[in-house]
């Protein structure tokens, strides 16, 4: 029997990719480059900061000026990290069905807690989570199992009764390692070279709904 459902945030509970990308696409202005389309943009919405700016600018993590780049994204990235951000249409929905059926529900991300906290609140989940996760928190984020057991032991969920739903490869290896089902949120920030078939989730859904058929699966 499940106890727990645990979620990433980006691309699998909050579409937040309208926010990321306006952040960049303001910070591509200044330095007189061309903006990135939504379109663009989305698959790599869940890479964080390097992603983004690898893709809008081509710079990477051993840049010279990597850190400076960084640096004013995020804080450009704060001014607006929840203007265009809203839940994935069915989350609610789920949400109040785990309510429903008992089962307790959290989040870990990769996001860092500058962030994740003030977004989280602003999100209006029916129900509030448990846990709240943020890639800063230990200072090893996803795919470390860490995040996960902690979460776990928070909630007093055992991982063996827990469900990990996310939209990236670190999501699904982060999940398995520590010893919980895994399910590929494929509505999420899916870039067209992830090849999602070597991820062996152990479920794959592609709207948030979907997941009460797993939960009602006798082998969850």
């Amino acid at each position: 029997m499940i106890q727990a459902v645990l979620f990433d945030l980006d691309g699998t509970l909050a579409d937040t990719a309208l926010d990321l990308g306006g952040a960049l696409n303001t910070v591509l202005r200044r330095h007189n480059l061309p903006e990135k389309s939504i379109a663009e943009i989305r698959p790599y919405a869940g890479h964080g900061a390097a992603g983004l700016l690898k893709l809008g600018a081509g710079i990477t993590p051993d840049h010279p000026d990597y850190a400076r780049w960084r640096t004013e994204y995020l804080d450009e990235y704060d001014r607006r990290y929840a203007q265009d951000t809203a839940l994935f249409d069915g989350v609610d929905e789920l949400i109040a069905e785990l309510g429903r059926r008992g089962i307790k529900w959290g989040i870990i991300t990769n996001k860092p807690m500058r962030f994740t906290d003030k977004l989280v609140p602003k999100l209006g989940f029916a129900i509030p989570p448990a846990v709240v996760v943020s890639g800063d928190t230990f200072g090893e984020p996803k795919p470390s199992i860490k995040p996960m057991l902690y979460a776990c032991r928070q909630i007093h969920a055992d991982p063996q009764h827990t469900l990990y739903v996310g939209d990236a490869e670190r999501d699904i290896q982060a999940g398995r390692n520590a010893g919980m089902k895994t399910v590929l949120a494929e509505w999420g920030y899916i870039a067209p070279e992830d090849d999602t078939g070597s991820w062996q989730p152990d479920y794959r859904i592609a709207t948030p709904i979907e997941l009460i058929g797993c939960l009602n699966k006798k082998q969850v």
